[in-house]
């Protein structure tokens, strides 16, 4: 931990700092992961398949953008909303259960979460108008962001240090075929059953992860949760927003996925309407070049100490989207979009493996609130972000858009670059 992390709360035992802890005090899941790598390969399996839901939840949806405008009759910048409002659910549903999974446990926050998505996932289908539609949108976010936050909090209930960074690094590099394969299974699901067909497998999805929650086993114990209500709750987020290294490792991760969020909202518009790509094409080119993130995010780990990264991650990033940026305003070749956005990619894997390990490893102690704060930081700019893009020429725009929060991107890498070292090494 850094030196200036004085004012959070003792981080929780876990099996990688304190392997000789009496059997009583270890959660379910620890326990499990003790007997034998069975269960380890479930759980690496399972939180890909939570954290995946969230990215689903826009990215498999993408592709369909243009065709929901044309089918409800209203602007770009209207229906880049409905990517805004569920941001605006995750970000919420993290602040509430991140809290909650302190107090109750994280399996309890697991199957209302899904049940609650997958409700509103049916009901959008059959939205009368837009804002009808928008609304299930934004209670689609509040229902994915149990298991997305919950992806993050749980390593942290079980890892410390250098051990959370792989485990974290291994769950967002396999986590990667999620952006990888949602576009593409969205533009196919689109082009055959419309853009309705998107969300019954979106519900199906979830529907299984539902299936297999069952075999999840807890890993916070009732000796490790916290107790009070509301007040209690917001000294936690208080005393995390004063933690300095903790926040520059929120922002960095925030700004990034700014960037991130600000692909997905203009690509489709982009590669669709101006370059005249299908559904399935796009998918598989917007997929292909997620691999590149997933690529970025094991990268990183050849780093010591860990944070080195950001410094290469920064700087390549700052290429990538400098570059998109002018080939945007000027050129319009498909092809040079697509070298930079991979550029681009690349460096934000990079970006979010470090950022993310850093800011849990710091906040470990509230994991569930740690979690819920660094999760809201990025639908904080997406939900800018996203309708932003759509606003007057959509290349113009979405090139000043990533020329500033690249150059905000880099100025937190160098914040980060001064702390001292984390995780040991």
């Amino acid at each position: 931990m850094n030196q200036d992390s004085t004012t959070t709360p003792t981080p929780a035992p876990s099996t990688a700092s304190q392997p000789s802890q009496p059997a009583a005090e270890l959660s379910k899941a620890q326990q499990a992961l003790a007997s034998g790598r069975g269960y380890y390969i479930f759980l690496v399996i399972y939180l890909v398949g939570m954290g995946s839901l969230g990215s689903f939840v826009n990215d498999m949806y993408s592709p369909a953008l243009p065709a929901i405008c044309r089918f409800f009759g209203c602007a770009v910048s209207v229906g880049q909303l409905s990517l805004t409002m569920v941001m605006i659910g995750l970000a919420v549903g993290q602040i509430l259960m991140g809290p909650i999974s302190d107090r109750y446990g994280r399996k309890p926050v697991l199957w209302i979460s899904l049940v609650f998505f997958i409700v509103a996932a049916v009901v959008s289908v059959f939205s009368p108008t837009i804002h009808f539609f928008l609304v299930c949108r934004l209670l689609q976010g509040l229902g994915a962001s149990g298991g997305y936050f919950l992806a993050r909090t749980i390593p942290a209930d079980l890892y410390a240090g250098r051990q959370l960074a792989k485990f974290m690094a291994l769950i967002g590099a396999v986590n990667g075929l999620a952006p990888a394969s949602a576009p593409v299974l969205g533009g196919v699901t689109a082009d055959a059953w419309g853009w309705k067909g998107v969300f019954w497998v979106l519900a199906a999805f979830a529907f299984v992860l539902l299936l297999f929650a069952w075999k999840f086993k807890e890993t916070l114990p009732p000796s490790r949760r916290t107790s009070g209500g509301v007040r209690a709750a917001l000294k936690g987020y208080v005393a995390l927003f004063k933690f300095k290294a903790f926040m520059i490792h929120v922002v960095l991760k925030g700004v990034a996925l700014g960037i991130l969020f600000g692909y997905i909202s203009a690509s489709p518009f982009i590669l669709e309407d101006h370059y005249g790509l299908s559904q399935t094409v796009y998918g598989v080119m917007i997929g292909v070049n997620a691999v590149f993130c997933a690529v970025g995010s094991l990268i990183a780990l050849k780093f010591r100490p860990l944070k080195l990264a950001l410094g290469w991650g920064g700087a390549i990033l700052l290429v990538g989207c400098i570059g998109l940026a002018v080939m945007l305003w000027f050129v319009h070749s498909i092809w040079m979009f697509e070298v930079f956005a991979v550029v681009m990619l690349f460096a934000l894997g990079m970006i979010f493996t470090v950022s993310n390990t850093l800011a849990m490893n710091e906040g470990r102690g509230d994991a569930g609130e740690a979690s819920a704060v660094l999760g809201v930081s990025g639908y904080v700019f997406g939900a800018i972000v996203a309708p932003l893009v759509g606003l007057g020429n959509v290349f113009h725009s979405f090139a000043v858009m990533l020329v500033v929060l690249a150059l905000f991107t880099g100025f937190f890498c160098l914040l980060s670059l001064r702390l001292p070292a984390d995780l040991g090494n």
